[in-house]
Order: C-alpha cells, then sequence, then structure tokens
C-alpha cells in the first residue's frame, strides 16, 4: 500500500536524523516505528480510561477516603501495636 505522508520540516530533519543514525535504512521505517508506538500509547490510554472509569465506579458505590482520614488510621494503628 502507498501512502504519502507530509511532515513539517522539524519532523522531517528529525526523521532523516533517525535514519542518518543508522537506526533506520528509511523514513518509511521511522514513520512505521512512530506509528507503533502511538497504537501503544493509544491502547494504554484506553486501558487507563477503562481503570479509571471502574475506580469512579467504586468510589460511587464505596465512597472515598480523604488522605487525612487515612493517615489518622494508620497513626491509630501504628499507636496500639506501640502499646
Amino acid at each position: 500500500m502507498a501512502t504519502n505522508v507530509h511532515l513539517t520540516p522539524e519532523l522531517e530533519h528529525f526523521a532523516r536524523a533517525c535514519v542518518d543514525s543508522g537506526r533506520f535504512n528509511n523514513i518509511s521505517e521511522v514513520v512505521r516505528s512512530a506509528l507503533r508506538l502511538l497504537q501503544t500509547n493509544e491502547a494504554r490510554y484506553r486501558d487507563f480510561a477503562v481503570m479509571l472509569a471502574e475506580v469512579r465506579g467504586e468510589a460511587a458505590r464505596d465512597g472515598v477516603h480523604g488522605a487525612e482520614a487515612i493517615a489518622a488510621e494508620m497513626d491509630a494503628i501504628i499507636d496500639s501495636t506501640r502499646k
């Protein structure tokens, strides 16, 4: 499949530098690598969004605890073990 991609001058320079470094054989490889990274990031974003929705659901169902309340509970536990 042939696809033309127009890059900004900055991205074109970066892609050529990647090829010049020897890490990639041509700009197409650079673009494919970038797209794979974008795919990975998009999957991570979707996973995070699902996790966040689950956490929000748990918070709505079970309530939330503030940091001060948790710290006070931890202090009480620590104090009870010292006696």
